[in-house]
């Protein structure tokens, strides 16, 4: 089975601080740099999985890149270079203490409320008679921040966000707008793909300058849901399952063995064979999503390659 990259232990050149996600961990450095590694680590239901998956920090990483440079027209986002295929440079930012999730369709969380009898979803009216993966009449934006205690995240409404003062009213305008403008440029570049872009959430932040910029991953199939778009139309009528691309399958894998990251329950043994099938159909995501094919990087070595592509990269600056 091919190496993997699940944690990290680098001293950059100037590096003050290290932040470790559950997928990624960020270097900050001198100068108001910040180095972002995507490792090959894989969370469900905000728990990180024992095993890594072969080449999914690399292809998060890359098609992150490409969605930036799609859509920088649009936002400004806070990349600077890609010195290494699982690695963003970047300008340091202070985050918002928001996810702006954005809804096209009654999918996931959504329709799980929906059918619980909920009408409302972070302060938005959902309308009736809909059924499960019907498009939306326009998406919707609903918000989640971290819960206080844990790693999940929370429901909360626009109101709610601007009474508390977590966002400030002038920032979260420039945020939605943000919001439904990437959506909208994403949803154009699904379609010239065969896919439709369900739902997705954005992080910004804010540079030392006061600029807002996109921040972190866009369009992964790791933080958005898609559908082909051949035979929706069809499925919806005859009330069968979507077919998408995103990691929803490993959730599904994960739930059939029995684990729903509740308490008590153990992640299930995830076999050699499992998790190359899984690198594979992460393959298949990155493929379908960028419409170019996926090309191995060198695996021989990848903290030692990582090392030596940025500290290359640091010396041109």
């Amino acid at each position: 089975m091919s190496q993997t990259i699940i944690d990290s232990n680098f001293n950059f050149p100037g590096q003050i601080s290290v932040y470790k996600g559950k997928v990624r961990e960020v270097y900050r450095l001198e100068g108001d740099l910040m180095v972002m590694v995507a490792t090959d680590r894989l969370s469900a239901f905000d728990v990180v999985m024992p095993k890594g998956i072969p080449y999914k920090g690399q292809m998060l990483n890359q098609i992150a890149t490409k969605m930036m440079a799609d859509t920088q027209d649009l936002v400004p986002n806070w990349l600077m270079a890609t010195p290494d295929p699982n690695v963003s440079v970047g300008k340091a930012c202070e985050p918002f203490k928001v996810e702006m999730v954005i809804r096209g369709y009654m999918s996931g969380h959504a329709a799980r409320q929906y059918k619980a009898g909920h009408r409302e979803l972070c302060g938005v009216a959902m309308p009736e008679g809909m059924k499960e993966n019907d498009a939306f009449p326009e998406p919707i934006i609903t918000p989640a921040i971290k819960a206080e205690k844990g790693d999940h995240d929370e429901d909360i409404s626009r109101e709610d966000i601007l009474a508390r003062g977590i966002v400030s009213a002038e920032d979260y305008a420039v945020l939605e707008r943000y919001t439904r403008a990437l959506f909208a440029r994403g949803t154009e570049i699904a379609a010239k793909r065969g896919l439709i872009l369900v739902d997705t959430k954005y992080e910004f932040g804010k540079t030392k300058d006061g600029e807002i910029v996109l921040i972190d991953e866009i369009h992964t199939p790791d933080s958005s849901r898609y559908f082909y778009a051949e035979g929706y139309a069809e499925r919806q009528e005859r009330g069968e399952a979507q077919k998408q691309l995103s990691k929803e399958f490993v959730r599904q894998w994960l739930i059939a063995n029995g684990f729903q990251g509740l308490e008590g329950q153990t992640v299930p043994f995830m076999s050699d064979e499992y998790i190359e099938s899984v690198s594979e159909r992460y393959i298949e995501l990155y493929e379908n999503i960028t419409g170019t094919t996926f090309e191995k990087a060198d695996v021989s070595d990848i903290a030692a390659r990582i090392d030596q592509n940025v500290r290359q990269y640091l010396k041109t600056l």
